[in-house]
Formats: C-alpha cells, structure tokens, sequence
C-alpha cells in the first residue's frame, strides 16, 4: 500500500455536492490527479512522433493498450472527472455495488467494463476502503473479466479494509490518501467521511 499525505482531507459535515456547471478544476479534482500520478508512475512509456509549430519531434506517452478506469458506483464516479483531466484517453466501466447494511455484504446490480482488460492496466477508484467487502468483490468480478494488472485507488481507507483486500488480492497494489484509525459498529470508516456517496452527489 503507498500512502499519500500532499493534503489535509477535508472532512466538515457540509456536503461535497458535485457541481456539473463547474469547468475549472476543483479540489476534489486536484487530490484525485494526485493520486493518479502515484498509481501511474511506473508505466511503460514509448515514443511518438508528434509535430509542434516549429517541427517534429518524439514525444514520450504512455505504451500499450489505453487504460481502464473502472469506477466502483456511485461513489466511485465522483473520482473520475480528475484522473480523467490526467488520462483523457482512459476507458471507462463501471461496477454496481451497494452494501446490505444488516449483514455489511456487497450485492451486485450493474457490471459493464471496457473490452480487452487482459491487454489493459485496470485502475479500480473508490473514495473509501472500509470493510473491503464491496472493493474485494468488485475485483473479484474484473479477474472474472479477464483483468490482470489492477491497482485500488482511494481517497481514504481503513485498516481493516486494507488487510482484508491484501488477503483476498495480494497482487492489487492500493494507493490512499490517508489511512484512518478503524471502523465503527456501522461498518464505517472513523473519523471517516461519512457516506461519500451521499456528500458527492446530495441524495441518500
């Protein structure tokens, strides 16, 4: 697991309501561009030949098949629109899950991933690993899909989340932004964010 810390997180009771008409790059934007640099860093790279306004010239980008960023719904989305800024090449798929609040277990309700994950490094986002269930599913269904080299991006997470995600997948590298004390009765991450879903986006 690498472990960020460019940022205090922001985590006041205000909601964090994701705002469509904003075109500029918001914070929430910013820490997630952060954390794509640290899980992109070590890619494979080839040359290019591009032309600038003097001349051409080999450029460096990224090697091999485009990525795939595959959001893990709903909270998962309001981590793409940054790493997008980043990688706007990047495909993207998504992975419904939502977490039975009696027994903390992932239910699946939607799965659509881009083709050819074999060839592709795989980025799964989360804002939040708390128990791990949802995020060990949702991997568990992208191996399923043929993904090989996937990496667990979050913006916080816990250590029960993470020792249960280095059980189940020991190859999926996590890169976090802060890594908070435990988990509540509840099942959430303390002193956590509270529901990220329901911040980002108003609704419950």
């Amino acid at each position: 697991m690498r472990l960020m810390r460019p940022f205090a997180m922001l985590k006041p009771r205000k909601p964090c309501v994701k705002r469509y008409g904003n075109h500029g790059s918001t914070p929430n934007n910013r820490r997630c561009q952060l954390l794509a640099y640290e899980v992109t860093r070590n890619l494979p790279m080839s040359m290019r030949q591009i032309e600038t306004p003097l001349m051409k010239m080999d450029a460096p980008v990224i090697g091999g098949k485009k990525l795939a960023l595959v959001s893990i719904l709903r909270a998962g989305n309001g981590l793409l629109d940054g790493i997008l800024e980043l990688v706007p090449s990047a495909r993207v798929g998504f992975v419904g899950l939502y977490r039975d609040e009696k027994t903390l277990k992932p239910v699946q309700y939607y799965f659509k991933v881009p083709q050819g994950l074999s060839d592709r490094l795989t980025i799964t986002v989360d804002p939040m690993l708390a128990t791990g269930n949802s995020s060990v599913a949702a991997i568990d269904l992208l191996k399923q899909a043929g993904a090989k080299d996937i990496r667990f991006l979050c913006l916080l997470a816990a250590p029960e989340g993470v020792a249960r995600m280095k059980e189940a997948h020991p190859d999926v590298p996590i890169v976090t932004a802060a890594l908070d004390s435990q988990l509540n009765e509840k099942g959430y991450i303390v002193p956590g964010l509270g529901d990220a879903g329901d911040r980002m986006f108003g609704t419950k």
